[in-house]
């Protein structure tokens, strides 16, 4: 139980992390589509790697960058890259032997090059709907939150300084 808290504990706090960026919408969105996109490819040690130097290419966040690659995680890399396996081999069938155990690159690499396409492959074919998808929902979320906290920040204002300004006014007049 104590590590399903701290769990719960991380992701809450990388949540606000990137609802809290000082920058725009647009570009913690796309910097969270990025990391998604990566996140599906199988290029497993080098995820963050890949994604801030994406959104150095795209001006876009990269703190949000790295967070969107934990779509893929050490909880679900088998099955994800499983389905990155069968999508691929679906599209371009290569007689390659999959083990879900060796899944980092150097080990795909070292199978051969069949592999890393095959896996390349399904990879994109994932990672192209999800990226979209996730850059809609991420500036949606980051609007509504922005949104939901200037109102917040409004009327907290107002409880400080309304009461002020109408004292100020009672003892003028």
């Amino acid at each position: 139980m104590r590590f399903w808290e701290s769990f719960k504990r991380a992701i809450r706090y990388n949540y606000l992390r990137v609802m809290r960026l000082k920058v725009s919408t647009h570009s913690i969105a796309l910097g969270v589509a990025v990391g998604v996109f990566t996140g599906c490819l199988p290029v497993l040690p080098f995820q963050t790697v890949v994604a801030v130097a994406l959104a150095f290419v795209c001006r876009c966040s990269k703190v949000a960058a790295a967070a969107g690659t934990w779509v893929s995680n050490p909880l679900n890399w088998i099955p994800f890259y499983t389905a990155c396996f069968f999508i691929g081999n679906g599209l371009i069938p290569i007689d390659v032997t999959f083990d879900p155990h060796h899944m980092e690159l150097k080990e795909l690499l070292d199978q051969g090059g069949g592999i890393v396409i095959v896996m390349m492959t399904g990879g994109l074919v994932m990672a192209i709907p999800s990226s979209i998808l996730s850059y809609f929902i991420t500036f949606k979320a980051v609007t509504r939150f922005r949104q939901r906290r200037m109102i917040r920040l409004i009327n907290q204002y107002k409880s400080k300084h309304g009461e002020k300004s109408r004292e100020g006014k009672t003892l003028d007049s």
